[in-house]
């Protein structure tokens, strides 16, 4: 069930997105008189899961989920259609038309996934408004556990304060996206601020690693349960460890660490139990454990148990818009730094490159309206600025040669676009092999 969760989301997101890209193409292509013959949402290689005529244009579904198009009659694209390019040129044609329009309906696809992204981040704004811890009330700092970190020089107790020069306002989500991106980070340690500077192949560094969560926010150590073969049968489902061995241990780092310098002794501890402090004495295993299970509080749990304030704030309609429209511009520069890292050589970011798997994997097993629209929004940006790109094949390299156009005054003959055509063809699928290759070597690594 959890599969099937999982690839619907991921096919709705899809499908949602190339159809939306496809229409920015056809709506200025019928606008300005010109013919579009097909509509496709997938690709139909040798035939059709769905197709039906509707005037001059045949709508349909393709069996293979690896994009989708339309064809504009009288353009030079993915159909290399060089029998209609042969005959002289018709006024309903692509290549009829001014280059001003031409331009407009190349990029009316990329231009539909930005005004998306922002649409869906006003949305959410609107719908969910913004829940978040404030940086400042995480007075113990926070916890780093990821072994890169360590390496490079974070701590768990660390407080941090800004990335690349930017306050950090609030922990939330985007915090450990953020420092993945940044070249250094300014943190607090027992008083004293010290700016740590990130390593140029820290993306690949990471990458060598099961833990992925960088900067975590600290927890107490709750007992979820105590099974019946547990030693520590004066714990109880609830508590809430706060002492060991007289040490204070108000986090689960701090109980791991006491836990781990007292192996194989009987030792005394303090639990909250029904909001009173209430001994008991705990056995402590060779391996350094109580035999119980941890875990089970959520957010509104620590909230109530003083640990963190949680802020909840709502947003009118209106209050909406500037918010959702800095949620979707953070996010285009936040990608914009991914890709830079992506062609820097020294980051060696271009190992996780990754491919449909990689989009797939995005998605949880658990259906959730916010984290759908969250990724759907962040694959639009995604499309968008990857269709930008000036490769041949791609709406960029249509426009990179409309742009020549209209600044040289002089059109490119359709040999040459034909051929720049086939080598945008044979980078794309160079593109493809390299990014789902990775996702069969991580698999196959993993």
């Amino acid at each position: 069930m959890d599969i099937v969760i999982k690839l619907s989301q991921f096919l709705l997101s899809l499908s949602l997105l190339i159809i939306l890209h496809e229409l920015g193409h056809f709506i200025p292509a019928k606008l300005f008189k010109t013919r579009v013959e097909k509509f496709y949402l997938f690709f139909d290689v040798k035939f059709s899961l769905f197709k039906k005529q509707i005037g001059e244009t045949v709508y349909g579904i393709g069996w293979l989920p690896l994009g989708g198009y339309v064809k504009i009659s009288g353009m030079i694209d993915e159909s290399m259609d060089k029998e209609q390019m042969a005959l002289p040129p018709q006024p309903w044609e692509f290549r009829s038309k001014p280059a001003w329009q031409r331009l407009i309906i190349m990029l009316g696809g990329v231009t539909v996934n930005f005004i998306l992204a922002f649409i869906i981040y006003i949305g959410m704004a609107f719908a969910y408004g913004d829940t978040f811890v404030a940086n400042a009330d995480l007075k113990d700092g926070v916890l780093i556990e990821n072994p890169v970190m360590l390496k490079t020089g974070f701590k768990t107790g660390d407080k941090i304060l800004a990335i690349d020069g930017k306050k950090v306002e609030n922990f939330d989500n985007e915090l450990n996206m953020n420092i993945i991106m940044s070249k250094q980070v300014l943190i607090e340690r027992n008083g004293q601020q010290q700016t740590i500077k990130m390593p140029n192949d820290f993306v690949d560094q990471l990458s060598k690693h099961e833990k992925s969560v960088l900067v975590d926010m600290r927890v107490p150590f709750a007992i979820k349960d105590v099974p019946a073969e547990s030693p520590n049968k004066a714990l109880k489902s609830k508590d809430l460890i706060v002492s060991l061995n007289g040490q204070q241990a108000r986090y689960y780092d701090q109980v791991k660490a006491i836990l781990s310098s007292n192996k194989g002794k009987t030792i005394p501890a303090v639990v909250i139990r029904d909001l009173k402090e209430t001994p008991v004495t705990v056995k402590v295993s060779a391996a350094g454990k109580l035999g119980v299970l941890a875990g089970g509080l959520g957010i509104e749990s620590l909230e109530k148990l003083g640990y963190y304030k949680v802020s909840t704030k709502h947003y009118s309609f209106l209050e909406s818009i500037p918010v959702g429209l800095t949620k979707g511009k953070d996010q285009l520069v936040g990608y914009g730094k991914q890709l830079k890292m992506i062609f820097n050589p020294e980051t060696k970011a271009y190992k996780q490159v990754g491919g449909f798997a990689a989009i797939f994997n995005i998605f949880p097993t658990s259906w959730s309206w916010e984290t759908f629209w969250s990724i759907t929004a962040l694959l639009s940006i995604m499309l968008g600025v990857m269709n930008l790109l000036p490769i041949p094949a791609l709406d960029g390299g249509h426009v990179m040669f409309l742009l020549y156009e209209i600044i040289s005054g002089k059109k490119p003959s359709d040999k040459f676009l034909e051929n720049a055509q086939m080598v945008g063809f044979v980078i794309l699928i160079a593109l493809l092999l390299f990014a789902n290759g990775n996702d069969i070597y991580k698999a196959i690594v993993r």
